[in-house]
C-alpha cells in the first residue's frame, strides 16, 4: 500500500484529522514533525471516502534500506556500562509509546509518530560491515550492546535476520555481546547463544515495563506479552545464557506500583540481575506521551505527568548525567528505595559468582604488517 499523502504546510484545526487509535500501533497521529522541520505535518481531510480513511488508519509497514558505512556506534556516556552498540535497524514496529529512540526519525524527516513505527529502515549490509571492523588491525574488543536503541528482535527481523547475521559474525569472532530486547523472538537464535554462552561471551536482559497484558497492549502494542518475556526469560537461562530483567521505563501513576511484582516474576522465571529506569520524555515524545495517555488513560493523565515532572525538576525531561535514568526528588527516591529492596528479597542483587564475559578469546583483527 502506498504511504498515506501528507500535507506539510499549515493547515487549520477544521481540516486536520482528530486523533484516533491505530491498530497494532501506539502513536496515535503522526502530529509531530521533526524538530528540524520548518512546519509541522498532519494527515488531512480531502473528503476521501470512509474506506479509505480505513486505510491510513491501518499503517502497513513499509521497509526501507539505510545504506550504512559503519555499524558499530561508538558512545562516551558516563552513565552506561558500554561504549559501543549494534542496532540493524531504524525505527520500531513495537511501537511503545515512551520509545526514547522516536527523535531520531526527525533527523530523516520523518515523524517520531506513527512514521518512527511503521517506517522501518534495516542495514541489509551489516554483518559484512562488522566483519570488516572487527578485522581492522587496530579493533581492540569491549562492551558492546546489540539492539540498544531500537529491538533488534522487533518483529521485521523474523524475515530480515540481521541481527541473527550479526550474531553469526560476533561468534566466528568470539567477541562478547550483551542482548536487550522485550521480544519473544530471540529464542530463535538459542542455537547461537547457547553455544556463545559456553564460552562467557554473552549476556541477555529482558525489558519488562508492566504484567498488565491491556496496558502492555497499548503501550507497546507489538512487543511480546509480559508472560511471553517471563516464559523467553526462562528458556534463555534453561539454555544457559545469563538473563536478567530492566524494569524499564518505570511510568509513575501507571505502571509503578508493579515494582515488586514484576521482579518477584522474573526471579521466579530465572533472572539473575536486575535495572530500571524512569520513563523519560525528550524532545517530540512529550507531545506524543501526553496525546496518548488522554486518550487512553484520561482519568490519570494528569496525575501521572506531574508525578514524572516530579522525577525530572519539574520538566517532562532532564538529560543530566547520573540522574537522566533514574531522576531525582522524593518520588524517585521512594521508587529506587523499593526497588532495592525487592532486588534484595528475590536474590536479584547478588552479584558474587556472576562471571564477567570473556574478552580474551577475541580472535579479530588483520593479521599483516603496517607499513608505516
Amino acid at each position: 500500500m502506498p504511504f498515506p499523502k501528507i500535507r506539510t504546510e499549515p493547515i487549520s484545526d477544521e481540516t486536520a484529522l482528530p486523533n484516533r487509535l491505530h491498530k497494532g500501533r501506539g502513536a496515535v497521529s503522526n502530529r509531530t514533525s521533526g524538530r528540524f522541520d520548518a512546519a509541522d505535518r498532519y494527515d488531512f481531510d480531502d473528503g476521501w471516502t470512509t474506506e479509505e480513511r480505513q486505510e491510513i488508519e491501518r499503517r502497513e509497514t513499509i521497509l526501507g534500506v539505510d545504506s550504512a558505512r559503519t555499524i558499530i556506534t561508538r558512545n562516551t556516556s558516563p552513565d552506561v556500562g558500554f561504549d559501543r552498540s549494534l542496532n540493524p535497524y531504524k525505527g520500531c514496529e513495537h511501537g511503545c509509546i515512551y520509545c526514547f529512540a522516536r527523535p531520531t526519525h526527525a533527523y530523516l524527516d520523518l515523524s517520531p509518530g506513527l512514521d518512527f513505527e511503521t517506517r522501518i529502515f534495516r542495514k541489509p549490509d551489516a554483518a559484512k560491515l562488522l566483519r570488516e571492523e572487527l578485522s581492522h588491525r587496530r579493533y581492540t574488543p569491549g562492551p558492546m550492546v546489540l539492539g540498544i536503541n531500537t529491538d533488534a528482535y522487533q518483529p521485521t527481523e523474523k524475515t530480515e535476520r540481521i541481527t541473527r547475521s550479526l550474531l553469526e559474525v560476533l561468534a566466528e569472532f568470539k567477541h562478547p555481546i550483551h542482548l536487550i530486547t522485550k521480544s519473544a523472538l530471540i529464542q530463535r537464535d538459542l542455537d547461537i547463544l547457547s553455544a556463545m554462552a559456553r564460552e562467557n561471551l554473552v549476556s541477555a536482559t529482558l525489558s519488562i515495563t508492566t504484567l498488565d497484558r491491556h496496558v502492555a497492549r497499548i503501550m507497546e502494542p507489538r512487543a511480546a506479552t509480559p508472560s511471553r518475556r517471563l516464559d523467553t526469560l526462562r528458556a534463555l537461562r534453561e539454555a544457559g545464557v545469563p538473563a536478567g530483567v530492566l524494569v524499564a521505563p518505570i511510568v509513575p501513576g501507571l505502571t509503578c506500583h508493579e515494582i515488586e511484582a514484576i521482579l518477584k516474576a522474573s526471579a521466579e522465571a530465572g533472572a539473575d540481575r536486575a535495572g530500571y529506569t524512569i520513563v523519560r520524555l525528550p524532545y517530540e515524545i512529550k507531545t506524543l506521551f501526553e496525546e496518548w495517555l488522554r486518550m487512553n488513560f484520561p482519568d490519570r493523565a494528569n496525575k501521572v505527568l506531574n508525578l514524572i515532572r516530579q522525577c525530572r525538576d519539574g520538566k517532562l525531561n532532564d538529560s543530566s548525567f547520573g540522574s537522566r535514568m533514574v531522576g531525582q526528588g522524593q518520588y524517585a527516591g521512594m521508587i529506587q528505595q523499593r526497588f532495592m529492596l525487592a532486588i534484595r528479597k528475590y536474590g536479584l542483587d547478588r552479584v558474587n559468582g556472576r562471571r564477567s564475559l570473556d574478552y580474551s578469546r577475541f580472535i579479530g583483527g588483520e593479521k599483516q604488517l603496517s607499513l608505516f
